[in-house]
């Protein structure tokens, strides 16, 4: 049979038959397709992109022992200081969250840092994806930092903060636990 022929036997049998155009759309799904995963494998192999701990450990060893490994969440250095919640549980609805940022060495808060990233979800109690919005407000005194915070639900909330220590490289940053309470 020559390509004309199945073209006639396609239309005979109430087929549509598949045209260049079908042919280049699928070339092209394709090349993108090939594109996408070279450059995830691209991005994996340079360590751009960290695996989850969580998603390493359920797969087969020999494909996680290939991934990249988590990369730590401070230098060294930055572990002598530390978030503290000054109160662990709290009401639900409205609530105002306070924390204090410890340097361990002195034993003293931290004036002057900047906290810059936050984040409010429910994580401990396995619904990682309801979140609580935060926003900050005025210290209430040095090396005290406090958000105003909807904890729309009773139960464990985790707050995760980031800051920038004066006169250190780095980044500090810390999950904490939190119970909101009737």
């Amino acid at each position: 049979m020559t390509g004309r022929e199945d073209v006639i036997d396609a239309y005979q049998e109430g087929r549509r038959p598949a045209g260049r155009g079908a042919w280049l759309l699928l070339g092209l799904v394709l090349i993108v397709g090939a594109l996408v995963g070279a450059g995830a494998g691209y991005g994996l192999a340079r360590g751009a992109w960290v695996v989850p701990g969580a998603v390493a450990t359920r797969l087969p060893e020999p494909v996680a022992a290939w991934l990249p490994k988590g990369a730590p969440l401070m230098p060294p250095d930055l572990k002598d200081y530390s978030f503290e919640l000054l109160d662990p549980a709290t009401k639900s609805g409205e609530a105002t969250l306070r924390v204090r940022l410890l340097d361990k060495r002195a034993g003293k808060p931290v004036p002057d840092a900047l906290v810059y990233a936050r984040r409010l979800d429910m994580a401990p109690d396995g619904m990682p994806t309801m979140t609580g919005k935060m926003k900050p407000e005025a210290s209430p005194e040095p090396g005290i930092y406090a958000f105003r915070a909807n904890l729309a639900m009773e139960g464990r909330w985790r707050l995760s903060l980031a800051a920038k220590v004066p006169g250190e490289t780095g980044t500090v940053q810390d999950q904490l636990m939190l119970r909101a309470v009737e």
